[in-house]
């Protein structure tokens, strides 16, 4: 980065109060942060600001304004928002055959008429060489209304501001992607273990007593396995890739900023 973070400590207080939410919700003080905060008010009214256009009540769904975000953000080459604005449009529900396809999205079918008309009009917005004409607003109107396309200008607007200062100011991804499969797979390790002690109990109580009067032969052998069932699916998850495992970064982010 062309300007470094300042230690934690030397932030004013309220900006503090920022960084803490940012480490819950994404696991990490996201860098941009500790750069706006070096201009305290501003920061404040940023993430303020922020918070307004990713309200609930927003007049978007949270996976088409993830969509235009992307999209800002791959034609402005911001690198840490391609990153954790992917990483929240998959976890929006988003498959990631459709955020690969965002950069191309004119030529794909998994996209719907309102996300098209959005990423038209959020192309037009972003790129300099582009007027946004009374034919353009006129179709976007055909799917929002003007309170609507207000807001859609605003969330653009505000992107490219976002994109634009992390770019010029080299702030590298985070890797937000990798952190839910960390978090999975640690998951599947704790429950592969429990589930080995319960399995492990299971089979002394068998070699113990055969079973008990209450309880049918064929039944203790369906809890059995039913707990080898359990285990071994957990094991399976352990092992097994997930979807979002490796980061928005290098080849990938390379990839998502065609």
């Amino acid at each position: 980065m062309h300007v470094s973070a300042k230690p934690l400590k030397s932030y004013p207080w309220f900006t503090r109060l920022f960084f803490w939410n940012q480490k819950r919700r994404y696991g990490n003080v996201l860098e941009p942060g500790l750069l706006w905060a070096r201009s305290p008010w501003v920061f404040a009214a940023l993430a303020l600001l922020y918070g307004a256009f990713d309200r609930k009540g927003s007049p978007f769904s949270p996976a088409l304004r993830s969509l235009i975000t992307v999209r800002v953000s791959q034609i402005n080459h911001c690198a840490f928002c391609v990153d954790i604005n992917s990483a929240t449009l998959m976890r929006r529900g988003v498959s990631e055959d459709k955020v690969a396809a965002l950069a191309g999205w004119c030529d794909s079918p998994l996209f719907d008429a309102k996300e098209r008309i959005a990423l038209e009009y959020a192309e037009a917005v972003t790129r300099p060489e582009t007027r946004v004409g009374d034919e353009l607003i006129g179709r976007v109107k055909d799917q929002f209304d003007d309170d609507a396309l207000v807001e859609l200008t605003g969330l653009i607007a505000f992107q490219n501001m976002s994109s634009k200062f992390n770019s010029v100011l080299d702030v590298p991804p985070q890797g937000f992607c990798a952190l839910p499969a960390a978090a999975e797979q640690d998951a599947a390790k704790k429950q592969i273990t429990l589930l080995d002690r319960r399995a492990a109990e299971w089979k002394r109580v068998k070699d113990r007593a055969p079973c008990k009067s209450h309880r049918a032969p064929d039944s203790c052998n369906r809890a059995g396995g039913g707990e080898s069932r359990a285990l071994r699916k957990a094991a399976r998850r352990a092992r097994a890739a997930p979807a979002c495992r490796e980061p928005f970064h290098g080849s990938r982010v390379a990839a998502l900023r065609r």
